[in-house]
């Protein structure tokens, strides 16, 4: 029903950007669900808390402009299998608890990481217990002429800073979750990501299409559930919709396209690592063919 698969990448400096795919075969439907409970939040003790404060405090005193916010973090995925004589299908549950962007930069982001992975193996049999896992989302977006849609991320972002990515985000909770569940389709987020990133009009995206989940390891494993979204509108109408400026049009400072031949471009080298992986991904399930 699904495989995994895992591509090493070295790259400049002998980084090793690692990247963690769940495929889905073409033939299977798939539908996602995301499931909130507290006991999916991240584990604590003393010392990881007041490592994490000393993080904050000399980030946002060199980087004032840098602000905390709510994010779900992603405990497990569970994929079940819903098939009937008729149909394949599915339903890919994500387990969700609450974190912050705090408390990302003090356990993923930091030199710490390594360490908290092996405490959450030994404690928990869990290498990312410990760890705030903030889910994002990202959209391989092709125009009407199949070019994908990539921006220049901001000088002023605390990651992956003048870099290329893919539009999205991390999908930021507005009420306060009990131990209730909730059941909401996690690619919701994304039309809302590209109209505030990219301003196209949310009626020229597609439906996305879930490709996988990627983890970057160059950030401790930090996990992102990566769609694909055809837009309507021609490579220059979504250079003009862009020009014209979103709401979060200060988190990047350019738009590229990249043909569908990506890993053998030259904008290669300049993406992020999750960017890298989400074409990467992209390229093997190919939703849209």
């Amino acid at each position: 029903m699904y495989i995994y698969i895992c591509v090493y990448i070295n790259r400049l400096k002998a980084l090793l950007y690692t990247y963690t795919f769940l495929m889905l075969q073409k033939n299977v439907k798939i539908f996602d669900l995301l499931q909130s409970h507290s006991r999916f939040n991240r584990q604590s003790f003393p010392e990881i808390e007041q490592h994490i404060e000393a993080v904050w405090s000399d980030r946002v005193a060199k980087e004032p402009w840098l602000f905390n916010g709510a994010k779900f973090r992603l405990h497990s995925a569970v994929l079940a299998d819903k098939s009937s004589k008729d149909e394949q299908s599915c339903v890919l549950t994500l387990q969700l608890g609450l974190t912050c962007y705090k408390d990302y930069l003090g356990t993923n982001w930091s030199r710490e990481a390594g360490r908290l992975q092996s405490h959450g193996q030994n404690e928990c049999a869990d290498p990312q217990a410990f760890l705030a896992q903030p889910l994002g989302v990202g959209a391989v977006m092709a125009t009407a002429d199949g070019d994908v849609v990539l921006l220049r991320r901001s000088q002023k972002v605390a990651e992956a800073a003048g870099l290329l990515d893919i539009p999205g985000g991390h999908p930021e909770p507005k009420v306060r979750y009990t131990e209730s569940y909730s059941l909401l389709p996690s690619s919701c987020f994304l039309s809302i990501f590209l109209l505030l990133q990219v301003n196209v009009p949310v009626s020229s995206l597609s439906k996305p299409v879930f490709m996988g989940i990627a983890l970057n390891h160059t950030s401790a494993g930090r996990p992102s559930a990566e769609f694909y979204v055809r837009c309507t509108l021609t490579t220059e109408d979504v250079r003009d919709f862009y020009r014209h400026g979103g709401p979060e049009a200060h988190e990047s400072t350019e738009i590229l396209f990249l043909s569908r031949a990506v890993s053998r471009a030259p904008l290669w080298s300049e993406m992020c690592p999750s960017a890298k992986g989400a074409v990467l991904l992209y390229q093997r399930v190919m939703p849209d063919c």
